[in-house]
């Protein structure tokens, strides 16, 4: 195993579920054991949470399950020929199978002053820490970035006592997933509770005294911010592929069942992979906690010589305020959506389709019904019969 996240966790504890009997090493570049990243910027952050509530497994378990752990050591390079990784203190592991679960780094931006102590980016608890510490009364944070991360973190540091202000190039927040009239009801969420929310505004700098940032220049105008994060996306940590000469595209490509397309003892799982997904019959990336284990469990299939593949909808959720929801599926802003239920009560489903078909679906504040709008994505439905509350979605 290459990398030490939630879905390499989850391909060795899948293997040994299944009584798989030969070795198993995991390599982490980061010193921490696997852990799930969503508390980061959801219940860790807000301090409603411990972070040992975010682990896949205690130490023990890796040693009772005889699953050798190089936590803090990194792969720099995959000699295919020979089976062989090499680790950054030059030392060689052989393998017979290979996965790549090398996760994703979030993106900075190539700004005068990105540098600037203060500046930061949310990947890791260490991250999470410095967000923590920072927010409070009287504490100023900026966020570059209307996205989930943004407007999660924005929501934590809302509660938390602090100013907040979030500055995005879309006119709405999360437009591209979620079309106008839904982005809408994000954007009013987080006015409602205080939140100065920018959209359609560009960041040139970002200004400091000490070597520490003090504020970020848009469209000519400098506000004032004690701690900027960049929350513009993350980026597959693909160069270790490339290197070894495995095809890349928007993450390695790997096919239905997650071997690489150019060498079967090579598989890619999570963040990283760019599978063929055989419900679309196209290749799909995904960045979400849910596929991380999906995908964990489904190498671990592939490895000891299950028939499975890679078909299942992508699920997410998230918290910001008294908002929890959770979407099934995937949809766009060139969706039609309809809507169950009012958007100002605060509690509805929201469908997307395409060419009739529902490409996605999400439950706002109304719980347990996702397995069940699972059950309708790729389905032709009536819009009409989508909207009424009346005709059950066991009945759609």
């Amino acid at each position: 195993m290459v990398g030490g996240g939630l879905a390499g966790a989850h391909v060795v504890t899948a293997l040994r579920e299944r009584q798989y009997a030969g070795r198993l090493t995991l390599v982490g570049e980061e010193d921490q054991l696997p852990y799930e990243r969503p508390p980061l910027s959801k219940g860790y952050l807000q301090g409603a949470e411990e972070i040992d509530g975010a682990f896949v497994h205690p130490a023990q378990w890796y040693a009772e399950h005889d699953v050798t752990t190089r936590l803090g050591e990194a792969v720099v390079a995959i000699d295919r020929e020979s089976h062989e990784v090499e680790l950054s203190g030059g030392e060689r592991l052989p393998y017979g199978t290979l996965v790549l679960a090398t996760g994703a780094e979030p993106r900075r931006l190539p700004l005068p002053g990105a540098d600037l102590a203060g500046v930061v980016t949310l990947r890791r608890i260490a991250d999470s820490d410095a967000l923590k510490s920072a927010i409070g009364e009287h504490r100023r944070i900026v966020i570059v970035g209307g996205g989930w991360i943004g407007l999660e973190v924005a929501a934590a540091a809302r509660l938390g006592g602090s100013e907040v202000t979030v500055l995005e190039m879309a006119e709405l927040p999360l437009l591209q997933v979620l079309g106008a009239e839904v982005a809408q009801h994000f954007a009013r969420l987080h006015r409602d509770h205080g939140v100065d929310l920018r959209t359609g505004v560009g960041v040139s700098e970002l200004t400091g005294e000490g070597g520490r940032v003090t504020g970020v220049v848009v469209d000519g105008e400098t506000l004032p911010a004690d701690v900027v994060l960049l929350g513009v996306g993350a980026a597959p940590n693909t160069g270790l592929a490339r290197e070894a000469g495995l095809s890349v595209g928007s993450g390695i490509l790997v096919d239905e069942h997650l071997r690489s397309v150019d060498d079967p003892d090579i598989l890619a799982v999570g963040d990283v992979a760019e599978a063929r997904h055989t419900a679309s019959g196209a290749p799909l990336r995904v960045e979400h906690w849910d596929n991380a284990i999906r995908q964990g469990k489904l190498a671990a299939a592939t490895i000891t010589g299950a028939d499975e593949v890679y078909d299942w909808a992508p699920y997410f959720y998230t918290d910001q305020f008294d908002l929890g929801m959770e979407y099934v599926g995937r949809g766009s802003a060139e969706d039609d959506v309809v809507i169950r239920s009012d958007l100002a009560s605060g509690e509805f489903i929201a469908f997307w389709l395409r060419d009739g078909a529902v490409s996605a679906a999400m439950n706002v504040n109304i719980w347990d019904v996702n397995d069940d709008l699972r059950a309708l994505i790729g389905r032709q439905i009536a819009p009409e019969r989508l909207a009424d509350p009346e005709v059950a979605l066991t009945d759609l």
